[in-house]
């Protein structure tokens, strides 16, 4: 009897899952309430995490700032949670 590795999600290791998002829109929520949207380029075994053509969002007192930037390298401990495929909300 063969053994096969399975693709569904829920068995999944955590890095497996952001290694199958390289090359696609990844929606990241910050620690410090910022939220980006990038195309994932890599990741190292921290979670650290180049992306390219970003949207920036921050809530500010005067309200919601956005940034666009070419390329951002995150820290991956400053990292809360990944949406793989999301956009930034509308709201």
């Amino acid at each position: 009897m063969t053994s096969s590795v399975s693709t569904n999600p829920s068995t999944l290791l955590p890095l497996e899952l952001v290694d199958k998002c390289i090359g696609s829109r990844i929606h990241i929520i910050m620690k410090n309430d910022k939220e980006i949207v990038g195309t994932l380029l890599g990741f190292d075994d921290f979670v650290n995490m180049l992306l390219e053509d970003v949207t920036e969002s921050e809530a500010t007192p005067e309200g919601r700032r956005v940034t666009k930037l070419d390329q951002i390298l995150l820290n991956g401990s400053n990292i809360t949670m990944l949406v793989p495929g999301g956009e930034m909300p509308d709201t």
